[in-house]
């Protein structure tokens, strides 16, 4: 495995928060190559920021299965707090219009109190 496709993995597994396995074919291999080894790994940006703008974009065209993978993840790695996200979802709804920004408000708090919920629970089991 060359460098671009091994940061590009390492990428992904920090963005979705699990590991990535390298898979055949081309549009996997463009995916991990340059969305992951290069664009996400450029500097100028924070993990935060990009994910703000992912969030943002995500919302605004309504694609709630990608916002049920970055919001988990965005809250695993500390990059946005349930108060934060509470507020982009308010603030969100202001542009993408009541009836997606209504649904991503629902979807919020919902992944925030899954998201609480398996923390309660893996702090039980220590």
């Amino acid at each position: 495995m060359d460098e671009r496709r091994a940061r590009g993995l390492e990428m992904m597994r920090r963005v979705y928060g699990w590991d990535i396995d390298d898979a055949p074919g081309d549009f996997f291999g463009i995916t991990a190559d340059h969305l992951f080894g290069d664009i996400w790994t450029r500097p100028g940006l924070s993990m935060r920021d990009r994910r703000l703008l992912l969030i943002g974009v995500l919302a605004g065209q309504g694609l709630n299965d990608v916002l049920d993978i970055q919001i988990p993840a965005a809250l695993a790695n500390g990059e946005l707090s349930p108060e934060e996200l509470r507020e982009i979802g308010i603030f969100l709804t202001h542009y993408v219009g009541w009836p997606l920004g209504s649904r991503l408000s629902v979807q919020i708090d919902t992944l925030i109190a899954k998201h609480e919920k398996k923390r309660a629970r893996e702090e039980n089991e220590r």
